[in-house]
């Protein structure tokens, strides 16, 4: 049994990832989102960083994966009487990361070792890691003019219509030894993109000079499970973003993201039919339940993505003997 490295964020990828982590432990590593993470108040925001060690933790709230369990706001409703900002909306628990990383940054510490730390202090086994140390800036387009993702998540409420995005900072961005590591290990198994929203979260990582590349020249199994089922993103603003980017709203465009990258594409139960036409497009896939209602649905999905790596995996050694 190898290792696996799993590219993720949101509240979906750490679901995934949670289910990998409880079949494979410290043979785990999860390569996270940054380039969502933003300045607040002085403190430093990681978002998906912050979502999947909670959810590894076993702690993260149970209708918002963002959040640890306990939640309340007193301070945030201190800051709104004091005249501060009202959004983000902060989270009295959720504060501790981001000052502790504010902290850290200011005493030239990586975030890739403040995550670290982050881990053991949690009792988690596998690495979460940042996808770079570097600062990585999604922008989003808009017929106003080129926004942050938080400002348009947070401040705009995700309503201008979006163009195209930019990527600031992944061309110049370094790809962390701890990462490098990861994708070389010499029993890796495969990696996994997990569900969650190609534009915002997915593609920043790939966007990294040399990921990709990287990735396609490691030769192990790449397979990525689709956030998108019967038409419809489960959560967040994938679907709009679709759209209004003249995509297909279907698991297929998903896949479509990702060509000359992945050799595996897992859609949902429900989108079967697609089966063919993403087969298609000279990808391997395969239909099985991917809502992850419970921690039983997120253990069997990572099995499900885990056991197809795996028959990739044999049929290309058959094919090459």
């Amino acid at each position: 049994m190898g290792s696996v490295v799993a590219l993720a964020g949101q509240v979906g990828g750490a679901k995934l990832a949670d289910g990998l982590y409880r079949l494979r432990r410290e043979a785990l590593t999860v390569i996270v989102n940054t380039a969502d993470d933003y300045e607040h108040l002085g403190l430093a925001f990681s978002p998906d960083i912050d979502t999947m060690l909670y959810t590894l933790a076993g702690i993260a709230a149970s209708g918002a994966g963002w959040e640890p369990q306990g939640e309340s706001h007193a301070l945030h409703h201190m800051v709104k009487t004091l005249g501060g900002p009202d959004r983000p909306v902060l989270g009295d628990r959720s504060l501790a990361a981001p000052l502790l990383r504010a902290d850290g940054l200011a005493n030239d510490r990586t975030p890739t070792q403040i995550t670290l730390d982050f881990c053991r202090a949690l009792g988690i086994a596998a690495r979460v890691l940042p996808m770079s140390d570097d600062p990585v800036r999604t922008h989003v387009l808009t017929d106003e003019g080129a926004v942050t993702f938080h400002d348009y998540f947070a401040q705009l409420g995700c309503e201008p219509a979006v163009r195209g995005f930019q990527y600031a900072g992944a061309a110049a961005a370094r790809i962390p030894d701890e990462v490098m590591e990861a994708l070389y290990a010499p029993h890796l198994e495969a990696v996994v993109i997990c569900p969650a929203n190609p534009y915002h979260v997915i593609r920043p990582m790939l966007e990294i000079e040399g990921m990709k590349a990287l990735l396609r020249r490691r030769g192990v199994p790449v397979v990525a499970v689709t956030p998108i089922i019967g038409g419809r993103a489960l959560k967040g603003s994938a679907g709009k973003m679709m759209r209004e980017l003249g995509r297909e709203l279907s698991a297929r465009s998903i896949a479509g993201e990702y060509l000359r990258l992945i050799d595996g594409f897992v859609l949902d139960s429900e989108d079967e039919p697609l089966l063919e036409s993403v087969r298609s497009l000279g990808i391997e896939a395969i239909a099985v339940p991917t809502v992850m209602r419970s921690v039983d649905d997120r253990i069997v999905l990572a099995q499900e993505v885990l056991d197809f790596a795996t028959a990739i995996r044999i049929r290309r050694e058959a094919e090459v003997e």
